[in-house]
Formats: C-alpha cells, structure tokens, sequence
C-alpha cells in the first residue's frame, strides 16, 4: 500500500515542456497535445513530485531566446537528476542493442535518466523513440538485466487521472 503522503515522482522530458510553453500551434494534434500538457500542468501536476535533468535544460536551452526562457521559466521549480556512470552505463546498452538509434541519443539519457533513478512515471510527447508501445518490451528487458524496473512511459494525457 503507498503511503497517502508519499506522491508519484514523474520525470518531464523535454517534449512535454515545449508543450507547456510554446505558441498555440496551427496544426489540431499539436494544439490538442499543447491543452493537455496545460491542463495537467494547471491541474494536477502537484499530485506528483516533478524531477528533470540538466540534459533537459540544455535541450530547453537552444533555439529561439525567447522561447527558450519561457521552458527554462518552466523548468525552474523542478528538482534535477544528476548525471552519473549508472545513467551513462544504462544508456550506452540502450544504444549499442540499437534499441534507440544514435541519432537519438538524448532520448535514451532520458530513458536511462528515469529507470536509473526509479521514477514511477517518464512523461513525455516523444512518441517515436520514448512512449513507443513495440520498443518498451526491449526496453524493459534491458532494465531487468540491469537490476532496474523500468517506470511507465506516458504523456500528460494518460495521467490525467479520472
């Protein structure tokens, strides 16, 4: 039974801030994507003990100025994981099965970030290399045989609550 004063940690990865800070898109996914990540931000975000990483910040960090203060604006009241050889061990397997390509490789720090510190939850919008249904199974071996349990990958979305 979880304790009633212990909340869910959550790790934000990038995607979800962008989400969070940039202008309403065009495109109705995309802005559908962008209500959501506002409302669980709005609503229920502090049901959860938030963490990022300075990988995060960096990625928050490029691009347009202004934009880029607007994430790290966001990002300022969250708790960092830090860097360590479990994280870098965790992500270079991840990486040399080819279960994330290298042209990916921040998003197995990301995941690497997560299962290494035994977050409850990974959030994210990166459908393609992070909440990817047929590359969790890989992930979730990889972990296993590293003494890890992996968290369940999810978008602001699907943990929404009821």
């Amino acid at each position: 039974m979880v304790h009633p004063l212990i909340k869910p940690i959550v790790y934000i990865e990038t995607s979800v801030v962008s989400y969070l800070t940039a202008r309403l898109s065009s495109d109705l996914i995309q802005a559908a994507h962008q209500k959501i990540t506002i409302d669980w931000w709005e609503n229920r975000r502090d049901q959860f003990d938030l963490y990022t990483s300075q990988l995060v910040i960096q990625e928050a960090s490029y691009g347009d100025p202004q934009a880029a203060s607007k994430l790290l604006n966001a990002l300022q009241d969250i708790a960092l994981l830090e860097f360590n050889s479990e994280v870098q061990a965790l992500a270079d397997k991840l990486l040399s099965q080819q279960v994330i390509p290298t042209k990916a490789r921040e998003d197995a720090f990301h995941i690497s970030m997560a299962i290494t510190y035994g977050v409850d939850y990974l959030m994210t919008w990166n459908c393609k290399h992070i909440a990817n249904a047929e590359i969790q199974k890989s992930i979730a071996n990889i972990s296993t045989q590293a003494g890890y349990e992996m968290p369940i990958f999810c978008t602001p979305e699907t943990l929404m609550g009821e």
